[in-house]
């Protein structure tokens, strides 16, 4: 592709490399942001700035934050004996949305995973067994942990890993569960969620 500006071209190539984007839609993104009011370009510019060098993660769930301890972990009306974990901040965020969790959150960031080189030392799973024994005893106690970890064979890998370092340590392990979306019909479900559905069957109200 020829561009009419080595600025330009060197402005594509760098939105090119965000996730989902090809080269088209990155020019028509530089074409856009070139036409607008030369000050809404700039404050996008440092917003993007600002954020990559202030942005922090929370000492406690590893959750992004702005300070030192996320809005969550400080917040005095979430229910602190009962901890999700989860795989990034994305799935805080689709859980939250929910309005129907009131409890905290601890992010691994990432899940087990062999064929990508990702082991069991390289999630937060360390921090997290020390922040339940540091609340053993004390009003702040863990009383259960919410395995909040997509259905997938690397998911279930990494939640039974989790299983069995988290038996030694006398908390409740729950998981979120797994069944048929409403309005959605029997004969399109697959195998494993209809099958998820029946053993995890609750009574009917």
């Amino acid at each position: 592709m020829n561009y009419p500006s080595k600025f330009i071209e060197n402005a594509v190539e760098e939105i090119a490399k965000l996730p989902g984007i090809g080269k088209k839609s990155a020019l028509r993104m530089a074409l856009h942001l070139l036409k607008r009011d030369e000050k809404q370009t700039l404050q996008l510019a440092e917003a993007l700035t600002i954020m990559r060098t202030k942005t922090q993660f929370c000492t406690q769930c590893h959750n992004i934050s702005d300070h030192e301890i996320c809005a969550i972990c400080s917040n005095l009306k979430r229910d602190k004996s009962v901890i999700c974990i989860v795989e990034d901040t994305r799935d805080v965020l689709a859980i939250e949305n929910t309005s129907q969790y009131r409890g905290l959150y601890h992010v691994l960031g990432g899940i087990i995973s062999p064929l990508e080189g990702i082991g069991p030392g390289d999630l937060k799973i360390e921090s997290l067994l020390n922040r339940i024994t540091g609340k053993k005893g004390t009003e702040e106690e863990i009383k259960e942990v919410i395995l909040g970890l997509s259905p997938t064979m690397e998911g279930d890998t990494t939640a039974f890993y989790l299983t069995k370092r988290l038996k030694a340590l006398d908390v409740k392990i729950t998981t979120i569960a797994r069944g048929i979306p409403i309005g959605g019909d029997l004969e399109y479900a697959d195998e494993i969620t209809l099958g998820r559905s029946i053993v995890s069957r609750i009574v009917y109200e």
